[in-house]
């Protein structure tokens, strides 16, 4: 069972600018990844790493490596969710030997974060953007405090509301519950069923 803790975020216009322009690169290098995927039926967390970091760290610099490996992470999530939960319509098992569908991520697509690009102490949040760390004041209730020490951190994801604000979503894993073992490269994951739907940031072109 999973926690999550949502933040809102206090922004300037400026502040905002600026992470719509972190959105809009990390989609940039999901894009660029996901050409791969499709020809290589790889999207393995560690594999796809394996397969592409160097190149996606050449041709996006303003990155940094830790934010591309959350960008790798991000289509390896995605790909699980349209390629092997059982209620979607472009499971294997649908698609048969047909060509992979291309995904495509909008610029509104979530951006991943990690403890080396987003960082929480003395109720201040530091941020990776692509001009720089970004800082808030976050006043945080004992209890959302107390997440931090208790439960494991698995993911932290920035997403963009329709009226446009940011807000921040940190995930935390019950710490009683068993891990999973990681399987083989390129096996397939076992997957919540929660994540059954495609999100509608991503677009999945069918081969012709």
């Amino acid at each position: 069972m999973n926690s999550v803790l949502r933040i809102s975020l206090d922004t300037s216009p400026e502040q905002a600018q600026r992470l719509v322009a972190l959105q809009q690169g990390f989609a940039q290098v999901c894009n660029a990844l996901a050409p791969l995927v499709q020809q290589t039926r790889v999207w393995n967390r560690v594999a796809l790493h394996h397969l592409a970091y160097r190149q996606l760290r050449e041709q996006f610099p303003e990155m940094g490596s830790q934010m591309v490996c959350n960008a790798i992470y991000s289509v390896s999530r995605t790909c699980r969710m349209v390629f092997q939960h059982p209620g979607s319509p472009f499971h294997l098992s649908r698609l048969g030997d047909r060509p992979l569908p291309l995904l495509r991520f909008a610029d509104s697509c979530p951006v991943y974060f990690d403890r080396h690009t987003l960082s929480h102490k003395a109720g201040q949040l530091s941020m990776f953007t692509l001009d720089g760390r970004m800082r808030f004041q976050l006043a945080l209730k004992a209890e959302d405090e107390a997440l931090f020490g208790s439960h494991k951190l698995r993911e932290i994801v920035l997403a963009r509301a329709a009226d446009g604000a940011y807000g921040l979503s940190f995930v935390f894993a019950d710490p009683d519950a068993a891990e999973l073992p990681a399987g083989p490269p390129g096996a397939a994951q076992p997957i919540a069923q929660a994540e059954a739907e495609i999100p509608e940031y991503v677009m999945v072109e069918e081969a012709v």
